[in-house]
C-alpha cells in the first residue's frame, strides 16, 4: 500500500482567489481543522504545495504486513478447532464427575 499524506486545513480560504479555493476543494477540505488522507503522489504534493499557507500537512507510512496471508479456508479451520478444544489448556474437571469419583 502506497503512503499517504494527512492534510488539514488551518486557515480559511475566503478571502484567497477563486484557484486557491478550488484546489482546497479538490484536495476534499471544506471547513476549518477539516482533515483528509490523500494518495502521496505527484499530483497531490503539487496540490498541497499550491496552498502550503493555508494546510498543515503530515506523512502517513504505509502500515507494515504482520505476517504472511493465511487462506480463509486454514482460518475457518484453525477458528473451529480452538473453540472445540478449549484452547491450548487442559478444562477443569465437571462437579458431576468429581463426585462420582469421591464415591468410588
Amino acid at each position: 500500500m502506497p503512503a499517504k499524506l494527512k492534510v488539514r486545513l488551518r486557515k480559511s480560504p475566503i478571502s484567497y482567489t477563486q484557484k486557491t479555493r478550488g484546489t482546497i476543494r479538490a484536495l476534499g477540505l471544506r471547513r476549518i481543522n477539516d482533515t483528509v488522507e490523500v494518495p502521496d503522489s505527484p499530483a497531490m504534493r503539487g496540490m498541497v504545495r499550491a496552498v502550503r499557507f493555508l494546510v498543515d500537512v503530515e506523512e502517513i507510512a504505509p502500515p507494515e504486513r504482520a505476517r504472511a496471508h493465511v487462506s480463509k479456508a486454514a482460518r475457518a479451520g484453525a477458528a473451529g478447532h480452538a473453540s472445540r478444544s478449549g484452547g491450548d489448556e487442559p478444562s477443569p474437571p465437571s462437579p458431576a464427575s468429581g463426585a462420582e469419583e469421591e464415591r468410588a
